[in-house]
């Protein structure tokens, strides 16, 4: 992989012979450099590229001339456990697992979390919705989406992609109710209520079915229970029932 650095280091020593234009596989550009070397016009251009490289962001120069050659987005070489480090024989090329291959394809994902770490926050939330266009259940997505929303004040969007990534699996709840970016959806009214709810803006269809069932069993069963409960005072009343018997019979309805 060509180096940054050793790019502009080779155009500010020795750019007037076209050397860091070879080191960077542009064979003709370097010849041209070489032979503009005796019209003194060569030492002005390759000042100019020096500046250029040092200038010039890590992405963008991998983009520029890395682009044949297999790059990995430095964020994911701090993951432990990294293909890179595990099970390499020489020799013998490696094939990426699906996941890792995914990311690869999600430039947005990884431009995101850069702007996101330098507080980029509009330019971070626009990156993560491009990537939610390559990958709409990407369950970090959604989860960085929320903190972005929740720092800009965005609430409604904030919990509505927390609900999203957890109707897709997620279940760090402690992450949820500690993390620093999402302290402003958690001091909303509506938290305490979204919590209860597993996290989800509202039941899913099967679970909300389920309790809307449960409690139309528990409004019949009380309606039951007060008839009998009526018809016992009744019975008292006209003399059918002695007071220790309704007394009995109330404690038997009611266990």
């Amino acid at each position: 992989m060509r180096n940054k650095t050793a790019a502009g280091l080779f155009a500010l020593f020795f750019g007037w012979a076209g050397v860091h234009r070879f080191y960077l596989g542009q064979v003709g550009l370097g010849i041209v450099y070489f032979f503009l070397m005796f019209l003194f016009i060569s030492p002005i251009l390759s000042l100019i590229d020096a500046i250029v490289f040092f200038s010039m962001d890590e992405e963008t120069f991998n983009r520029k001339y890395n682009t044949n050659q297999q790059l990995v987005p430095p964020i994911y070489n701090r993951r432990p456990g990294y293909p890179e480090a595990q099970n390499r024989q020489p020799g013998r090329p490696q094939r990426k697992s699906k996941p890792q291959a995914l990311e690869l394809q999600n430039p947005y994902k990884v431009t995101g979390i850069k702007k996101y770490k330098e507080f980029d926050l509009e330019g971070a939330i626009e990156d993560f919705n491009k990537g939610l266009e390559i990958q709409p259940s990407d369950i970090s997505l959604h989860f960085n989406l929320a903190c972005a929303y929740s720092l800009t004040e965005q609430v409604d969007k904030a919990y509505a992609h927390l609900d999203k990534a957890v109707a897709l699996g997620f279940t760090d709840f402690e992450k949820i109710k500690s993390h620093d970016d999402l302290a402003y959806v958690r001091i909303q009214d509506r938290f305490d209520a979204f919590k209860e709810n597993g996290f989800r803006l509202e039941l899913p269809p099967v679970e909300a079915k389920t309790e809307a069932v449960q409690q139309e069993k528990e409004t019949i069963q009380d309606d039951v229970l007060l008839s009998q409960l009526k018809r016992l005072a009744e019975l008292r009343d006209r003399g059918l029932l002695s007071e220790q018997e309704f007394i009995i019979e109330k404690k038997k309805l009611t266990r």
